[in-house]
């Protein structure tokens, strides 16, 4: 675990009276990660930071003079963005945007819109007219496949609500011309999520190039952009064998300089990379208990929280960190050697975030870290299921190196 953060959650929770439960951050770790992920990245492609992995605003803040700009899916993240930089690009994806939003994207100077479908191309030529402005899009495109078995999700290759169906490619982008304050800039993939295997994701990029350069010429096309979206992903059972960015990046401008034309820029938009890394949720453990043959730790808190274990159906990496202070008149419970289903306090089965994981030792009032907590946990939960109190939110800030400051 981060000792940073290992130390906050010592200091800060010791001698705290009450349940502990919290999200810790180090913002120094994160600004280290990120900066290190801009140096690797080859020369003509752009990084993106998915703001729905975590919109928390010293995140945004901190992320801000790092990459290239913020990916969102939603006003509200426009909102954000904006409020954490009202020069830096952004570009507006999802499913589902309404008018309302599109609209708002327009007066905000969104840098990019991707279209998920002819009806939306046709409400954003409808709105440009209306606002007298021209429309920046990418194309995101539902390719057919096949690809990587390894990812957690797939938002391609099979049915779902994501992007135009390769086959319709063809229409739409004959339709696209006649919309005047429409400008095609190029296609946005993204198929696949969590994906761990640095050769694999470099053939699906291949594969994402291949697509593109093949329509830009049957259709006459002078693009300049191809969004590979994110999918790069984090190693949740062994935290020491993460996705390899630097060998990823060797490969990575090995690829561009063979395959992608010497006009286009080459974007990646991740989220969980870039975050998850920088946080844990720490917890109070409340009780002890054995049902049916299994034993149970009840923390302050839950997946009303950190929802991202439930979510995903896996084991979440955890550490103990023992606290000595007991004030009760009556014995501390406690288990050694054996193994844990951590839970949380809601009324659901489903309130689980690690099953039957081995523990040396456990007791009541000892604190549980989740680690590998930045990204996709508080930002997805159902906060106010329960209508439990919210956990304290810690940031630990940057610290300004000397040749952070030689570089201002």
């Amino acid at each position: 675990m981060n000792k940073r953060l290992t130390e906050a959650v010592i200091s800060r929770f010791r001698n705290q009276e009450g349940p502990v439960c919290a999200f810790v951050y180090d913002l120094d770790h994160l600004h280290r990660h990120v900066r290190k992920v801009m140096e690797l990245l080859p020369e003509r492609c752009e990084m993106y930071y998915a703001m729905k992995a975590n919109s928390e605003r010293p995140v945004l803040e901190t992320l801000a003079p790092l990459v290239h700009g913020f990916e969102v899916a939603s006003g509200g993240e426009i909102r954000k963005a904006r409020e954490a930089g009202e020069t830096i690009p952004v570009i507006f994806g999802g499913p589902g945007k309404t008018d309302e939003e599109l609209e708002k994207a327009i007066r905000m100077r969104v840098s990019l819109i991707h279209a998920e479908s002819l009806h939306e191309l046709r409400r954003l030529a409808h709105l440009a007219q209306k606002l007298d402005g021209e429309v920046r899009v990418l194309l995101r495109v539902n390719l057919a496949g096949p690809f990587p078995a390894g990812a957690t999700l797939h938002m391609a290759g099979r049915p779902t609500a994501f992007g135009i169906d390769e086959r319709d490619v063809p229409t739409v982008l004959e339709e696209l011309k006649r919309f005047r304050r429409v400008r095609l800039e190029g296609f946005h993939f993204h198929s696949v999520s969590n994906h761990l295997q640095e050769e694999t994701h470099l053939q699906v990029i291949r594969h994402y190039m291949s697509k593109a350069k093949r329509w830009a010429k049957e259709h006459g096309l002078a693009l300049t952009r191809l969004n590979a979206g994110g999918g790069i992903g984090v190693n949740y059972r062994e935290l020491d064998n993460q996705f390899d960015w630097a060998t990823f990046c060797s490969g990575l401008g090995e690829l561009i300089e063979r395959e992608l034309p010497e006009t286009w820029t080459l974007m990646f938009e991740c989220g969980r990379f870039l975050t998850a890394s920088c946080g844990v949720y720490a917890t109070e453990v409340i009780d002890l208990k054995s049902n049916h043959g299994e034993t149970f730790a009840i923390i302050r808190g839950g997946t009303h929280h950190f929802r991202l274990p439930a979510s995903w159906q896996h084991n979440h990496p955890f550490e103990v960190v023992p606290v000595e202070k007991w004030n009760r008149p009556f014995p501390r419970k406690e288990i050694r050697e054996e193994p844990v289903t951590v839970v949380g306090q809601l009324c659901t089965p489903k309130d689980t975030l690690a099953r039957n994981v081995p523990v040396g030792r456990l007791r009541i009032g000892d604190l549980i870290v989740f680690q590998y907590a930045g990204a996709y946990g508080w930002a997805i939960s159902h906060h106010d299921f329960l209508s439990h109190p919210h956990p304290d939110h810690v940031w630990l800030p940057v610290e300004r190196r000397e040749a952070d400051r030689e570089s201002v």
